[in-house]
């Protein structure tokens, strides 16, 4: 069953601005009349102040239920005129965009996959087997997804193994060299002819794309990373320690600590994600809230604006889609929030279809109607398509 949760179609108060009460929050206003009796107390009125809530029209509707993996689903990509979706069953599977058939399959057998980004004609999966798959889009063969290479590549091995200063401690009694990550790949995102890749093993990685060399390596966090996102030249990482951290280079410099949003206390950030001028950064907690960081001009410092609950559960997912922020939770349900004056959130609906808790989500800039298409990918093995509005009435 799909059931869409809306608020009313009206500019709507909790109460009016000014009724009659007395209350712990009440403003005493003592007034004194020039033809009162000098014996008689002034009067005095009390009046209980009320928060205005703005509420907004929301209509949102469920397009297509997508079977096909055999396990859940775990990330969602756009290539072109497809949508990717993978699976912990190690399937990727090409959905054709806009009719929504399965178009192909690709990648089974190769580990379960954790997360995949399409840039230009290749496509790179990160997998639970700490390795990162690279495949080759060709419309004109049959075998559309070739895979090409697999990171790190046989070139970077054979130029590190020799040498004892590349290999680095991951456990005890156990080290490899500085370009493997040690644990699964959770996350990936591309930017400026690079890759990134995040990793239980408490590392980010950096590659390029041009030769697939791996350039950097970087001690991100104290736990495992979750999510990356880049944007405007900073890469961010979200982190199980309750950290998202920016990540800046100048020129051909390596990466460096730009700054560090710190999330609540023994909180996991899940997800992190960002507006598309870079201003505003949203990181969706264990604990149901969603945090909002606004950054500065120059990127170099952020500050605390907005905390939301959200959900009842984590929040394991979100996406941005101009002014409007999607978020995906282990409650099952998807959150759509309207972003207003500096980085506040405000609830527009709430979707609910799944029959699991919600790993990924995607949103399509195509217009369709005033509207966006949104996929969302659960537990249950489905990937699901929501029409989303662009604009809502007040």
């Amino acid at each position: 069953m799909v059931l869409i949760t809306m608020a009313p179609s009206m500019h709507e108060f909790s109460a009016p601005l000014l009724s009659s009460a007395t209350s712990s929050r009440s403003c005493s206003i003592s007034s004194t009349s020039s033809e009162a009796d000098d014996s008689s107390p002034p009067t005095s009125h009390h009046f209980e102040l009320r928060d205005v809530v703005t509420t907004y029209e929301f209509s949102c509707k469920s397009l297509a239920v997508l079977s096909g993996h055999i396990g859940s689903v775990s990330c969602l990509a756009l290539c072109g005129e497809f949508i990717l979706s993978a699976s912990q069953g190690k399937d990727i599977i090409v959905w054709q965009q806009p009719d929504l058939r399965q178009f192909t399959k690709f990648g089974q057998g190769d580990g379960s996959v954790k997360a995949l980004v399409a840039v230009g004609n290749k496509v790179f999966t990160a997998h639970q087997d700490s390795k990162i798959r690279v495949w080759k889009v060709s419309t004109s063969s049959e075998n559309v997804f070739k895979l090409i290479n697999t990171l790190p590549t046989t070139k970077d091995y054979l130029g590190k193994f020799m040498k004892q200063s590349n290999y680095v401690q991951t456990r005890r009694h156990h080290k490899r060299l500085w370009i493997e990550h040690a644990d699964s790949i959770s996350c990936l995102a591309v930017y400026n002819g690079l890759v990134y890749s995040g990793s239980w093993d408490k590392t980010l990685k950096v590659w390029r794309i041009s030769d697939l060399k791996c350039l950097e390596s970087i001690k991100a966090h104290d736990d495992a990373i979750n999510s990356l996102v880049a944007c405007k030249g900073i890469v961010y990482s979200a982190s199980a320690d309750g950290k998202i951290k920016a990540w800046g280079k100048h020129g051909n410099t390596s990466h460096s600590l730009q700054g560090i949003l710190e999330g609540h206390k023994d909180v996991s950030l899940n997800s992190v994600t960002v507006s598309e001028d870079g201003k505003w950064v949203y990181g969706g907690g264990s604990d149901g809230y969603i945090m909002g960081w606004e950054g500065n001009a120059n990127f170099i410092s952020w500050k605390l604006v907005s905390e939301t609950k959200a959900h009842h559960m984590a929040v394991l997912c979100m996406c941005l889609m101009g002014e409007v922020l999607c978020s995906g939770s282990a409650d099952k349900t998807i959150g759509i929030w309207k972003r207003e004056a500096y980085g506040k959130l405000c609830k527009i609906g709430v979707i609910s279809g799944h029959q699991g808790p919600i790993k990924c989500l995607q949103a399509s800039p195509c217009n369709v109607g005033n509207g966006f298409l949104l996929y969302s990918g659960g537990l249950d093995k489905t990937v699901r398509v929501w029409w989303v509005p662009k604009r809502f009435a007040i």
